[in-house]
């Protein structure tokens, strides 16, 4: 069996950060979208299926990207796996909003 990039048990990882920080206004956004979308009721998708997304990043992505942003990517899978939203109209409007970002809107 293939260990998956997320199952560090028995490799060497160094010392567990167990000091606490402050959330950022980003980490704050992912959480609220992530208890939005995966609501018991309500919800678009099950913290399982936040799980499989997140596990199955290629293991570059995986230690390259903070913990929120590995949510994000899954948020964004999921979203256009279940239809919320396409690909196309979810980059043109990454795009459109980088555009305001860089004009200063």
């Amino acid at each position: 069996m293939v260990k998956s990039v997320h199952d560090m048990g028995g490799d060497p990882a160094g010392p567990i950060q167990r000091a606490e920080h402050a959330r950022t206004l980003f980490d704050q956004r992912v959480d609220a979208m992530l208890r939005l979308l995966a609501h018991p009721q309500k919800g678009h998708f099950t913290v399982d299926a936040m799980r499989r997304c997140i596990e199955s990043l290629d293991p570059q992505a995986y230690h390259d990207l903070s913990y929120y942003e590995r949510w994000l990517r899954a948020v964004r899978l999921l979203a256009i796996e279940r239809g919320l939203v396409g690909q196309t109209e979810l980059e043109q409007r990454m795009a459109t909003l980088a555009a305001a970002r860089r004009a200063g809107a």
